[in-house]
């Protein structure tokens, strides 16, 4: 089978090994399992690989470099209006070719994509929809029209879009689905936690303004007031690094809490091994794989009410839902912090729940969709 996917993520080239962000490479690394030949239409960056990049694993792959595009001002929007022809004709002549035309939404990539696999009635799609599926989220349009194209059962033929969450009054087109990080054999009884000595927060994200790290950080300085033996350690990077710095030595908290960097895999799992609690505040999700990989080893997950986070979180059984409001949650998490037989509760549940969701399982689901 030929595999094309047709993507917004950008790539990085270092002779003939191609690049991208870790979590979406090791997902697709999964598909390549089970296909022939692969093509890959993305943006073409410059940067040097870093320690969220991985490497593509295929015997037999291409990749077809479009430019990037974006809409964020003037400028930038008259200069992607002149590269979208290039584009459009790059995607149509790859996906001719394919056997399997797979999307990456949403994006401005991906919208392109949406357009082009109309003239491509009869072969076989999917869609990855990482954003917020919810049909009543504020979302730019260009996120709405996406959802719209890949649920038009008469636009989009032989389609399956894979989104998170399980929403009303879906076209045949949408198929509720997941992700995951670990596998059958990283199942483990996880560590019993008391809830009565120092509480570990751990936050797994970039550093970003749509992640609210912090208000994360916030609300720990204010548990840490009220008297919690609490510490918080931020994994990730991002360009609200310097100023969360500032805000913690201006007011005195590098005692218990620490910007940590982006980190390798393993650090991270460990991290999460030795964990009480994951804070992840997000604006919008799509499926917060964060959240699930702390869940996998008894973390208690503490999030904001957005995407498919209630479900995952059993609305409330398996996790903690928060406002985004200091004050609020505080309390809400004070409330949790003295019940520790709840909280115990809540750690077995999560990690029965996420321990459900293994690469196994994963790689299962898509062997089905590749043969549909």
């Amino acid at each position: 089978m030929k595999f094309l996917i047709i993507s917004h993520v950008e790539h990085k080239l270092i002779g003939n090994r191609i690049s991208a962000y870790a979590p979406y490479v090791r997902e697709m690394n999964i598909w390549f399992n089970h296909v022939d030949e692969v093509t890959v239409v993305a943006p073409l960056g410059m940067e040097q690989i870093s320690a969220i990049d991985l490497e593509y694993k295929h015997q037999n792959l291409s990749f077809n470099a479009i430019p990037s595009i974006q809409f964020t001002g003037f400028k930038h929007a008259l200069k992607s209006i002149i590269k979208i022809p290039r584009i459009f004709i790059v995607i149509f002549n790859a996906c001719r070719k394919t056997d399997h035309i797979h999307l990456r939404c949403p994006g401005n990539i991906g919208l392109i994509g949406c357009l082009v696999q109309v003239f491509f009635p009869k072969k076989m799609k999917t869609a990855k929809y990482a954003g917020n599926w919810d049909p009543n989220a504020t979302q730019p349009l260009s996120y709405k029209f996406q959802k719209w194209m890949l649920s038009n059962t008469f636009l989009t033929r032989n389609m399956t879009a894979l989104v998170y969450g399980d929403w009303k009054n879906q076209t045949k087109n949408v198929k509720s689905f997941f992700t995951a990080t670990y596998r059958d054999a990283d199942r483990q009884v996880p560590t019993l936690r008391s809830y009565t000595g120092a509480l570990k927060f751990v936050y797994v994200g970039s550093l970003v303004e749509g992640k609210r790290p912090l208000l994360a950080i916030q609300i720990v300085s204010k548990l840490k007031n009220k008297g919690f033996d609490v510490m918080l350690d931020l994994f990730g990077d991002g360009v609200l690094k310097s100023n969360l710095q500032n805000y913690i030595s201006k007011n005195n908290l590098n005692s218990f809490i620490k910007l940590q960097g982006n980190h390798e895999k393993e650090d991270v799992k460990a991290a999460l091994k030795e964990a009480d609690f994951l804070i992840l505040l997000s604006k919008s999700e799509g499926w917060p794989k964060a959240i699930t990989e702390g869940m996998f080893f008894g973390v208690v997950p503490i999030a904001t009410s957005v995407s498919c986070i209630p479900n995952m979180l059993g609305y409330g059984s398996r996790g903690i839902i928060v406002d985004p409001d200091i004050d609020n949650a505080v309390e809400t998490i004070q409330g949790f912090l003295n019940n520790t037989k709840r909280l115990k509760l809540i750690s077995e549940e999560a990690t029965k729940w996420s321990q459900s969701y293994t690469l196994d399982v994963f790689e299962n689901e898509l062997i089905k969709l590749l043969k549909a």
